[in-house]
């Protein structure tokens, strides 16, 4: 134990990172996506052995708490918008002209057929602050120098996981690769950012990946076609009345 405990103050010693530091790199990777706002356009491939599916879409939010994404194409769900405010998520189905709020008990559930799920985009949880944060050591990802960071979720915080792993850049603290487990310390989920780009005030990764890993050959990418940070928006445009006109 003692031996260990050596190696991990010596790692830290040596790559000049502490554990304040550690939190503040993952800060750094995470508002790279997000700003106090944004606004944007990405488009979502699903990919299945025997078939693949677009999906296009605008997205606005504010925050973590709020978030609107209007669907543009296929036909078939063009119009659709999906809310989300604080905990609770609504999809607008114009086609028959309702308004459906998503409970509790589908949050789980697939993301219009995709590998994200419904709390993917109403998660609430933080990474910064609802886990504990430890450098594992600095490895080299698709040519980056990366450090390694397990984050282990806080006892009361609205979490999932039962841990994460992050790949950061050293240089600009890029989010490059996540791989997420269950409670029992499975593998659920990995998750593959690539192609940086700037869009507006930064460079970030716009091409992500999420690959399930108990479905071979499925994944779901999203593209981000481009985006504004730090726009003007307050909280009213996040409403359902909004949602009937939002274009």
């Amino acid at each position: 134990m003692k031996t260990k405990i050596l190696t991990l103050i010596l790692l830290i010693v040596a790559s000049g990172v502490n554990a304040q530091d550690i939190k503040e790199i993952i800060r750094q990777a995470d508002e790279k996506f997000r700003g106090s706002s944004s606004q944007g356009e990405m488009t979502m491939i699903i990919e299945r052995p025997s078939w693949s599916r677009t999906v296009s879409m605008k997205n606005w939010s504010l925050g973590n708490e709020y978030s609107i994404i209007y669907i543009t194409a296929p036909a078939k769900e063009k119009g659709q918008v999906f809310l989300k405010r604080k905990k609770e998520m609504w999809n607008w189905v114009p086609n028959i002209e309702r308004m459906i709020k998503i409970p509790p008990s589908m949050m789980m559930q697939s993301w219009m057929g995709s590998d994200f799920t419904n709390d993917d985009l109403v998660r609430e949880s933080s990474l910064v602050k609802d886990y504990t944060h430890k450098l594992l050591g600095e490895e080299t990802f698709e040519g980056y120098d990366c450090y390694k960071v397990e984050l282990i979720p806080l006892d009361d915080a609205p979490v999932v996981w039962g841990k994460v792993l992050m790949w950061v850049s050293k240089d600009d603290h890029f989010w490059l690769k996540s791989e997420y487990y269950d409670e029992d310390g499975t593998l659920v989920n990995t998750e593959i950012l690539s192609d940086i780009k700037q869009m507006d005030d930064r460079k970030m990764p716009t091409h992500l990946e999420m690959i399930p890993a108990d479905e071979e050959d499925h994944k779901t990418i999203l593209i981000f076609k481009n985006m504004k940070f730090n726009i003007k928006i307050n909280e009213s445009f996040f409403s359902q009345q909004n949602m009937k006109r939002i274009r």
